[in-house]
C-alpha cells in the first residue's frame, strides 16, 4: 500500500503506513551522512511535541487557528510528547537547510495524527496541513532551536544525575579508604603522605563542581527566540504571538522560558551552545585527569604501583595468560577525547553563521547531543563496573610510605631544610632508610619522638609545634 504526495517540487510515492510525508522523505534521500536518525534522541521528538502544541494553543486563543483544527494537532502533539512515533522521525542529525527537514518531519507526522483523528487519511492536507496549520506563524529558525534547547534541558538533567551518582560513589570510597596510609606524588615523584580516601574525596569534589557548572550553563537555553519566525521580524506570526506561545511552553513543560529581548539577534546567535559544549569538554578534561591516576594506582599488578585493585572486567590479552586491563577507565578516557573533539566542531559551526542566521545548527545539535549521550554512558560505566568494586592495598601503601625518602618533609618543622636535605640525599645515594639515619645512627630523635610525627593522623594532617 502506498499514497502520492506533492510539493511544488513534483509527486513522491510514500508507504500509507507512514505518518511523515513529501518534504520528510526528500530530507531522508537527500542526507546519508551520519546514518543516525533524529529518533535516536527521544527528547528532541519529546521537545517537538511541546513546542507545536504550545504554537498551536497560542495559535487557537488569537483566533488564527479553527479549535477543532487546533485540538486535534494537540492531541498528536500529546502523542509525541509521550514517547510515542519516534519511528517516524527519520531525517538524519545532519542535514542541509538549516533543520527545515526535521521541523517538516514533525510538522508532517503531527497533520497526519491529526488527520486521523479527525476521520481523514494520511496525505488529505486540505483538512490538516503541515504548513499551514501545524507550522502556522513558525519557522525552522525558531522552531527547531527552541525544541533543541528543550530537549538539551531534559538531557542534561539526566546526565547531571549520573554525575551527582559518580560523585557520591567516589565520596562513599574516601569513607571506606580515609585510614588507609599512601604516599602523595607531585611530578610523578614521592611528595609528603596523604589517606587514599583524600584522593578520592578530592575525586567526588571534583565532579560536583561540574555539576554546578551544568547547572549555571543550563540557564542559558532557557532564553529562546519562539515567535521570531523566520529572521526575528516575526513575520506571519499574529501580533502577541510571541509572548503567548513562550508562556504557553513554560506552562507546558514545567520549565520557565524567557523570550529573548532582540529576536534578530537571537535567531542568529549559537553562543550559549558554545559555552555548553565548553562547560562538557571542561568535565572530560578532568575526568581524563581522574581516569589516568585511577589507572597509575592500580598499575602493576607486581611491577607498578598497585596501591588499588580495579575490578576485573575481561581477559586483557590474546597473547598474555592472566593479563587484566583497566578497560573502563580507558573506554572513559577515549568517549572524554571525542567529546573534546566535538567541542571544536561546535566551535567551528558556531563561528559559521552568517548574517541572520547560523545554517549550522544541525551539526552543532549532532555534536552535543552524541557528547551528553556518550558521556552519560561512560559516567555511569565507571561508577557501577569500576568505582564502585575499586579495593585497596592497605600494607603495600603504607610500606612504600615509610620507606619514601618524601616523608622527610614531615620532619622539616624540627630538624630544618638543609638538615633534611642532607638526610634525604645520604637516603637516596646509600639505600638507607629515614629511619635508620636519623633514630639509629644519627640520633636525632627517639623511638618515642619518631612514633609520634610518624604517626597516621599526623601524616595526613600535619600539626607543627
Amino acid at each position: 500500500m502506498a499514497r502520492i504526495e506533492k510539493d511544488f517540487l513534483g509527486e513522491k510515492e510514500l508507504p500509507d503506513n507512514a505518518y511523515y510525508g513529501v518534504q520528510t522523505l526528500r530530507g531522508r534521500e537527500n542526507f546519508h551522512i551520519t546514518g543516525i536518525p533524529m529518533s535516536a534522541e527521544p527528547y528532541f521528538v519529546k521537545a517537538f511535541g511541546y513546542v507545536k502544541k504550545a504554537a498551536a494553543l497560542a495559535n487557537r486563543d488569537l483566533g488564527v487557528l479553527d479549535a477543532r483544527v487546533a485540538d486535534a494537532i494537540v492531541g498528536a502533539c500529546d502523542r509525541l510528547i509521550a514517547g510515542e512515533m519516534c519511528d517516524q522521525f527519520v531525517t538524519d542529525f545532519i542535514q542541509g537547510g538549516a533543520g527545515t527537514s526535521t521541523n517538516m518531519n514533525a510538522n508532517e507526522v503531527i497533520a497526519n495524527l491529526a488527520l486521523e483523528s479527525l476521520g481523514h487519511r494520511k496525505g488529505e492536507y486540505q483538512y490538516v496541513n503541515p504548513n499551514d496549520h501545524v507550522n502556522y506563524g513558525q519557522s525552522t529558525n525558531d522552531i527547531y532551536p527552541t525544541a533543541f534547547r528543550l530537549a538539551l534541558i531534559l538531557r542534561l538533567a539526566s546526565y547531571m544525575d549520573a554525575l551527582r551518582r559518580l560523585q557520591d560513589a567516589f565520596y562513599a570510597k574516601g569513607k571506606t579508604f580515609e585510614k588507609v596510609l599512601k604516599m602523595g606524588r607531585t611530578h610523578l615523584q614521592d611528595a609528603v603522605p596523604m589517606s587514599l580516601g583524600q584522593e578520592f574525596h578530592g575525586w567526588g569534589t571534583t565532579i560536583g563542581e561540574e555539576v554546578s557548572r551544568i547547572a549555571e550553563v543550563r540557564q542559558l537555553l532557557h532564553e529562546i527566540n519562539l515567535g521570531a519566525t523566520a529572521i526575528g521580524t516575526s513575520v506571519t506570526a499574529a501580533p502577541g504571538y510571541p509572548e503567548l506561545v513562550t508562556g504557553y511552553l513554560s506552562e507546558l513543560t514545567g520549565t520557565r522560558f524567557i523570550l529573548a529581548g532582540d529576536l534578530v539577534e537571537a535567531t542568529s546567535d549559537t553562543g550559549a551552545y558554545v559555552q555548553l559544549s565548553g562547560v562538557l569538554k571542561r568535565t572530560s578534561a578532568k575526568l581524563t585527569k581522574i581516569c589516568n591516576d585511577i589507572r597509575l594506582l592500580a598499575s602493576g599488578p607486581r611491577c607498578g604501583f598497585n596501591e588499588i585493585n580495579l575490578p576485573q572486567m575481561q581477559p586483557g590479552s590474546s597473547i598474555m595468560p592472566g593479563k587484566v586491563n583497566p578497560v573502563i577507565p580507558e573506554v572513559v578516557n577515549q568517549t572524554s577525547f571525542l567529546v573534546i573533539g566535538l567541542d571544536l566542531t561546535v566551535t567551528l559551526a558556531a563561528s559559521a553563521g552568517q548574517l541572520q542566521l547560523n545554517v549550522m545548527e544541525p551539526v552543532i545539535t549532532f555534536a552535543l547531543f552524541t557528547s551528553i549521550f556518550t558521556m552519560e554512558n561512560a559516567v555511569n560505566s565507571l561508577r557501577v563496573n569500576c568505582v564502585q568494586g575499586i579495593s585497596a592495598n592497605v600494607e603495600h601503601a603504607r610500606e612504600m610510605v615509610l620507606n619514601s625518602l618524601g616523608i622527610v618533609t614531615v620532619l622539616k618543622p624540627t630538624l630544618g631544610y638543609k638538615q633534611c636535605a642532607e638526610i634525604a640525599r645520604e637516603g637516596y645515594e646509600t639505600g638507607k632508610s629515614l629511619h635508620q639515619i636519623v633514630v639509629s645512627e644519627r640520633g636525632l630523635m627517639t623511638q618515642a619522638q619518631w612514633d609520634e610525627v610518624f604517626s597516621f593522623e599526623n601524616l595526613i594532617s600535619p600539626q607543627s609545634e
